[in-house]
């Protein structure tokens, strides 16, 4: 017998079927295939490397979120209202790639879990939690 697998979604307490993970997958692979090869005729996006890191279908598969990543998260707003200017064009391309009965409504988030581990890798290497964690091998020794 096997089990199914789900993946809790972040922002809520509800279990993602895989189904929503599938096709979250796949509008992600369409998204940066468009943003790899210069779909979108934008300056603001044709002059930065955009990652995708993340796509959250609704259980109805009508809403996506998109999570993007400027490189080295400089002009993010900047990035994040092309990508906006372009949901249009955008939100057809998706529907052309992936075969979906309705095209999902799109809207775009900077994903900032990059920056909140920068910040919680610093805090680790911080004198005071360095001591902190010296003492606790040292009562185990």
């Amino acid at each position: 017998m096997t089990r199914r697998r789900h993946q809790r979604d972040p922002g809520t307490s509800q279990m993602l079927s895989q189904r929503q993970l599938r096709v979250g997958e796949l509008v992600r692979h369409a998204l940066a295939e468009m943003l790899t090869r210069g779909a979108v005729h934008d300056p603001v996006i044709q002059s930065h490397l955009i990652t995708v890191p993340e796509v959250r279908m609704t259980a109805d598969l009508r809403l996506a979120t998109i999570y993007v990543v400027p490189l080295g998260g400089r002009d993010a707003q900047a990035v994040l209202a092309a990508l906006e200017r372009n949901k249009r064009f955008l939100r057809g391309e998706i529907a052309r790639h992936i075969n979906l009965k309705f095209a999902p409504e799109i809207r775009f988030r900077i994903d900032e879990r990059f920056d909140e581990a920068e910040r919680i890798e610093k805090l680790l290497r911080t004198p005071a939690v360095q001591r902190d964690l010296d003492d606790k091998t040292d009562d185990h020794s």
